[in-house]
């Protein structure tokens, strides 16, 4: 006799409206993995890792993007554009296909081919821009063509960007929502946050969240060793000079900067991999690498921000098989 459904499963799971909805809030927190002791081996430090990469479009961008999008306001005849080193314009770039916006991206031509595949993928036109991924002036490469494409008389106000660089918007997505959840998921216990610097926003408003509960929580922001590097998404800050600093970046709630080189970055993401099963970016492999550093001198519990996956970077990890 079948068994009633109904009693193996008495709360139904819902049915959503929209890939929109799964973007993460109170009810539906990306998850927390503790990490061996193959990768982690000091018995007093405990290393999680908050999964990013579980977003509906594959990174922690879709919260900044979902929260900047519901702060545009947008006439029939515009149409979206944004430089992005992948992720944001990835995660953009569905959202306006669900909501029926025209986007276009400008992007890095040293972003990993993996991304660019998806915003073509997305129906996203691409405007690729000899830039690097860890430029000094905003106002020149992706960013540059970005704002005179918005700010042109030629085009008429046709335009308009969210600004993922300058928006306070993408502070409050982390403040809201990244910040919150792992407060709960953690039940307050975090000694240590581990993320990496890019824009800013991450860092920022999770950290500023986490010190309002517990100031006793140490943040710490991760940045390439180097200006010219491999980490897509991640800025060296350490030596810019003041006028270049990110905007929403605030450098009061961070306690310390730790650099780390391409090398032990992608080492970071096979070694975890093959120790966890745990499948992260090279930049999430930078952060880990700085958490793992830390913790050979430090106890308590560390959580770190893993952006995404290590599917956008396969052609990227190649040279370090």
């Amino acid at each position: 006799m079948n068994a009633n459904v109904e009693t193996l499963f008495p709360d139904q799971d819902p049915i959503y409206d929209s890939i929109v909805d799964l973007i993460p809030g109170p009810n539906n927190p990306t998850p927390i993995v503790r990490l061996g002791e193959r990768f982690n081996p000091h018995a007093g430090f405990e290393l999680l890792v908050k999964l990013e990469g579980m977003n509906p479009f594959g990174s922690i961008k879709d919260r900044t993007a979902w929260f900047m999008l519901n702060g545009l306001k947008l006439n029939g005849d515009q149409s979206l554009v944004e430089p992005s080193a992948g992720n944001t314009g990835i995660a953009l770039a569905a959202l306006a296909n669900a909501q029926g916006t025209p986007i276009e991206i400008a992007v890095p031509d040293g972003v990993p081919e993996e991304k660019k595949a998806l915003l073509r993928f997305l129906g996203a036109e691409l405007i690729e821009v000899e830039d690097e991924l860890c430029p000094i002036y905003p106002s020149e490469g992706a960013r540059g063509v970005v704002k005179s494409m918005v700010e042109s008389e030629a085009y008429g106000g046709k335009y308009v960007s969210p600004n993922q660089y300058e928006s306070e918007l993408n502070v409050a997505a982390h403040y809201h929502t990244t910040g919150p959840e792992i407060w709960r998921q953690t039940n307050g216990r975090i000694d240590y946050f581990f993320a990496g610097i890019g824009t800013g926003g991450t860092i920022t408003g999770v950290g500023r969240y986490l010190k309002e509960r517990n100031p006793n929580i140490r943040i710490i922001g991760v940045e390439p060793a180097e200006r010219h590097h491999k980490l897509s998404g991640l800025k060296r800050v350490t030596g810019l000079p003041e006028e270049h600093y990110p905007k929403i970046l605030d450098r009061d709630i961070i306690d310390e900067f730790i650099s780390v080189t391409d090398d032990d970055a992608f080492a970071a993401g096979i070694k975890v991999a093959r120790s966890d099963g745990v499948m992260v970016g090279p930049t999430t492999g930078a952060i880990l690498h700085a958490a793992a550093v830390w913790g050979e001198t430090n106890n308590g519990t560390a959580v770190v921000i893993s952006g995404d996956n290590a599917a956008k970077y396969v052609s990227a990890y190649a040279e370090y098989l």
